[in-house]
């Protein structure tokens, strides 16, 4: 058995922001932000729901996706940088929510690379046989973050979650190579300093549009697979440019590659979760396709899966 995707789920607010908003907060313009960053809009959550909540409700999602109830969840693994607290994890809050009183809870720290950081860390513990069922969940409330006076970031961010139960499937599905990798020298672009993140937006974008490509290219190549053999393209929703370096890379159509970003701009380590779900819904994603996930973030962290779809 290999470890793969049984079950995946999301949980966006409703409550919209869109660039029309933000152009009456701060100095900026529709036009500016859509052609810079490909944003047309994002969710934000109210101030009564915190990161847990959308955790939560994520995770519920994907355990029913997968047909498992919370006690079969051996793991819990939360990536997030916008706990609820400081402690406990936000992996604790929902393990208890959930019911999943089997669960071993924590949180990872990896930005929007911690998504892809979860499934690898899943698939270490289910290759070696010491869990069976775990559940992977991205989730953010950036907007408690923001300094929204500051028009290089407000205009980025948004709030969402999406979740994955990552489980033991066929041999010749699941994750079939990985890629990840840290850069603290890069730690001073994307930082969050008292209250507010801050971001060097050019130095981050110079990162990601080399390693993005880079990333979703080994592995390919650790795989055993060829570009020509990758069906679709999951990257983080950042921003529409990085994104496109990275499909272009690959030698992919503009029709094999999620983009959400428009809806709901950068949810930081929910992005790529998101992502997966709505392109399944909308039948980009079909049992058998080989997809590369590939992601970035602060630290400087990055990361990269390609995956087999299927049980």
């Amino acid at each position: 058995m290999n470890a793969g995707v049984i079950g995946i789920g999301r949980y966006v607010p409703e409550r919209v922001m869109t660039n029309a908003d933000l152009e009456k907060m701060v100095d900026t313009s529709d036009e500016w932000i859509r052609t810079r960053t490909g944003i047309e809009e994002r969710r934000i959550a109210e101030n009564d729901m915190d990161t847990s909540h959308m955790a939560e409700r994520a995770g519920k999602e994907a355990l029913r996706d997968a047909g498992l109830d919370a006690s079969d969840i051996d793991l819990i693994l939360v990536a997030t940088v916008t706990g609820d607290y400081g402690f406990p994890s936000v992996a604790c809050l929902i393990q208890e929510r959930l019911g999943a009183t089997n669960a071993v809870a924590m949180d990872i720290s990896a930005a929007c690379a911690g998504f892809i950081y979860g499934m690898i860390t899943a698939k270490q513990y289910i290759d070696t046989d010491t869990y069976k069922n775990v559940l992977v969940i991205g989730v953010e409330k950036l907007s408690k973050i923001t300094d929204w006076e500051d028009r290089n970031t407000a205009v980025l961010f948004g709030d969402g979650a999406g979740a994955a139960v990552i489980a033991p499937v066929d041999d010749d599905k699941g994750i079939l190579s990985f890629d990840m990798g840290s850069d603290g020298s890069g730690a001073k672009y994307l930082y969050q300093n008292g209250d507010h993140l801050y971001m060097n937006g050019r130095e981050v974008f110079k990162f990601a549009v080399r390693q993005m490509p880079e990333s979703s290219m080994k592995v390919v190549e650790k795989a055993g697979l060829k570009k020509e053999d990758v069906d679709f393209l999951i990257p983080h929703q950042a921003n529409i440019r990085i994104m496109e370096a990275a499909r272009e890379r690959l030698g992919l159509p503009q029709e094999k590659m999620a983009s959400t970003v428009a809806k709901y701009g950068n949810t930081s380590s929910s992005s790529i979760p998101i992502a997966l779900v709505e392109a399944r819904e909308s039948g980009k994603v079909k049992d058998g396709d080989v997809l590369v996930l590939v992601g970035f973030g602060g630290g400087l962290t990055w990361g990269a899966v390609a995956l087999r779809w299927g049980k």
